[in-house]
């Protein structure tokens, strides 16, 4: 057995067993979502901020990283659009809602326990450094692109101005834990300053406990959203997700020279399903919320084996 089996065993089985809880009706309701917004709005942030500020990225600067990955989202992206669009004859606002869902990876509450338990403090360095840059990325290319679906379908609709798209959106990203743990933690970085003996044990405390409750939460999250029809159009998008972004993400990588720990990182995380980002910009937009939540519940039931032919085949490469 792979030595990274063991890993995909017990991320899978955490999340398994979320879903049983749900589903078995373990918890009370809202249980779910009060574990999910602990993990959002302090555990993960805090786990983010002291990676940030105390590890070493001894592996290189990040740009090919950002190359490799994100050719990978913008390749599976635009194949999505065009695949549900002239596949399934829907419009271009679904095509937007599409491209999120086969080119928006779960790097939170899947990728940081999965990449933690594979790569160690390394694997999530890397991590991190996608993480910093992929929500404001795929946020803003998502609000942009389903502004130009509006007005395609309808020229004569209201559109919001330049300025109120743009100050919208940075509200949105300076008040995200996410984006306030990742700027918390270059600034610690960069000041030079340690983190206080005492502060450094209560924040690595509770970020110890991200990766498990994360897992555990997107297992319960899972049985809320279930699968809501649209399985064959949500299937060709899961197949694009989980095959097609990570052969684009190693080809690139082997391309551009990454190193081997960066290579595998950008594998790994290109190869995770899509998460419940895509079924809420599914919800803002108004459009495709049974295609994002079909697609993330069986992305994620599948992505517990594909993902593993993944990690074997850049073990083999590299």
């Amino acid at each position: 057995m792979p030595a990274f089996a063991e890993t995909i065993l017990v991320v899978f089985t955490l999340i398994a067993i979320g879903y049983a809880a749900a589903a078995l009706r373990l918890l009370r309701p809202g249980t779910g979502d009060g574990l999910t917004d602990f993990v959002f709005t302090i555990a993960v942030p805090l786990l983010l901020f002291r990676t940030i500020a105390t590890a070493s990225f001894d592996h290189g600067a990040p740009w090919a990283l950002w190359v490799t990955y994100f050719t990978a989202v913008l390749v599976t992206w635009s194949s999505a659009h065009l695949a549900i669009r002239a596949g399934f004859g829907r419009d271009a606002r679904a095509g937007v809602v599409a491209g999120v869902t086969a080119g928006f990876s779960n790097l939170v509450l899947l990728g940081i326990p999965f990449m933690s338990g594979l790569y160690g403090e390394a694997g999530l360095a890397v991590l991190s450094q996608l993480v910093s840059i992929h929500l404001p990325i795929m946020l803003g290319a998502s609000i942009l692109l389903f502004d130009w679906a509006v007005k395609r379908e309808d020229p004569s609709a209201h559109s919001k101005s330049v300025v109120a798209m743009a100050t919208g959106f940075l509200g949105q990203l300076v008040t995200n834990p996410l984006i306030i743990g990742i700027l918390a933690g270059l600034a610690a970085r960069l000041s030079g300053l340690a983190i206080p003996a005492t502060a450094d044990r209560v924040i690595a405390s509770l970020a110890s406990v991200a990766g498990p409750l994360a897992l555990f939460a997107m297992g319960v999250s899972l049985f809320g959203y279930g699968i809501r029809g649209q399985v064959r159009q949500a299937l060709a998008m899961v197949s694009l997700k989980l095959v097609l972004m990570p052969a684009l993400a190693l080809g690139m990588g082997l391309a551009l020279g990454l190193p081997e720990i960066q290579l595998k990182v950008a594998v790994a995380a290109a190869s995770l399903p899509a998460g419940v980002n895509s079924w809420l910009i599914a919800s803002r937009f108004g459009t495709g919320q049974r295609l994002a939540s079909t697609s993330m519940t069986l992305g994620t039931a599948l992505a517990a084996v594909t993902t593993g032919v993944w990690l074997l085949i850049v073990e083999a490469v590299v």
